[in-house]
């Protein structure tokens, strides 16, 4: 497998992340308006996270601007990806968007895509902190929507009976995935638990799941592969827990190890999770969902690596060179459909597929 997360490509995902955050149009937003007075500029709603077609895609291109100048301090682009931080990062901007959460009808807002890319960033600043004066200060300026955010979850996961399990933004199991991230960088106790108890209500009976139908026609996520990336996890956590107790220490691994046995796909399933898909229209805003299906499968795959059966293990790292051979290519100088978010799930999926690779 060929690709890595050099100095040169990382460069290459800055400068087009920092150009999307202050395009401000085209916009998709979400939002709901009660009077004509509620008709305002993207950056009159969203002061923070205004650029990037839509609220979620900023916050992830920020997430993105975070991890790479955490990983690679002295890049050309370090100097305005701190400028950026420091104009966009504020009190004042992050209070207008806490503002917007309590609009009326605005609590379903970005739930849960949104919410979990917020806390993502920040993990990422609270991960940062402890070497970088600067992200300890961006984290407490995060910090009243970061708490915001938290408090949503906290209210909605008893709530919600049922999983979403869509390929799409409102997919449950990456919300989660996200969320536990964060739960882990901040030692938030109670959102961990909440996590851990959502994913084994939702996904610890599933069986032999019908991977042949996926993926849909637009598509970003597997929605089967996130799940099984959201059950190792919290299996792991587990473990950890059960370590610290001094008993039951195989219990996560063993209990991951057990769930996937029963929830592994047939053959045929397996090999459309393996085998990248088709994009036949990368100006297209929904078909170019497909190559961050592609690009989110190598990340899933890299994650659930080292607790795969030996077999699926030898097949993997082909298909997570595939995948990425695939879609990366097109993230940064394709159509703005693709440009304006694909960046930041290749990182999640260079970030994490470099044991996979060895």
């Amino acid at each position: 497998m060929s690709a890595r997360l050099t100095a040169t490509l990382a460069s290459r995902y800055a400068r087009v992340a920092l150009a999307n955050l202050v395009a401000e149009y085209p916009n998709k937003l979400d939002h709901l308006m009660h009077f004509a007075s509620d008709a305002q500029t993207p950056r009159a709603l969203h002061p923070a996270f205004y650029g990037s077609y839509d609220w979620h895609s900023a916050v992830h291109m920020h997430w993105l601007l975070v991890a790479l100048i955490a990983r690679f301090p002295n890049l050309p682009e370090a100097a305005a990806i701190r400028a950026r931080m420091d104009e966009h990062l504020t009190d004042a901007n992050i209070a207008a968007e806490c503002a917007y959460l309590a609009r009326p009808g605005a609590a379903s807002f970005e739930r849960t895509y949104g919410w979990a890319w917020l806390l993502k960033l920040s993990a990422e600043l609270h991960d940062a902190s402890d070497d970088d004066a600067d992200a300890a200060r961006r984290r407490n300026a995060l910090a009243p929507l970061t708490d915001a955010f938290v408090a949503r979850y906290l209210a909605f996961m008893p709530k919600a009976d049922y999983a979403i399990r869509a390929g799409t933004h409102s997919n449950s199991a990456f919300g989660l995935l996200l969320a536990l991230d964060y739960s882990e960088a901040a030692s938030h106790v109670q959102l961990g638990a909440c996590i851990a108890a959502k994913a084994t209500t939702w996904y610890g009976s599933d069986v032999r799941y019908p991977a042949r139908l996926e993926p849909g026609g637009d598509d970003f996520l597997s929605g089967g592969l996130v799940e099984a990336a959201l059950m190792r996890r919290v299996f792991a956590s587990e473990r950890e827990s059960a370590l610290r107790s001094t008993h039951g220490e195989e219990r996560g691994e063993k209990r991951f190890s057990d769930w996937w046995a029963a929830f592994t796909p047939d053959e045929t399933g397996l090999r459309q999770w393996l085998t990248p898909v088709r994009v036949s229209d990368r100006r297209d805003a929904k078909l170019a969902h497909l190559d961050g299906l592609n690009l989110s499968r190598a990340w899933c795959w890299s994650l659930l690596f080292d607790a795969l059966p030996d077999a699926l293990q030898e097949r993997v790292p082909t298909a997570i060179a595939d995948h990425l051979a695939a879609s990366l290519p097109h993230v940064v100088d394709g159509d703005y459909v693709g440009t304006h978010w694909l960046a930041s799930v290749a990182l999640l999926a260079l970030l994490e597929s470099t044991d996979a690779q060895r």
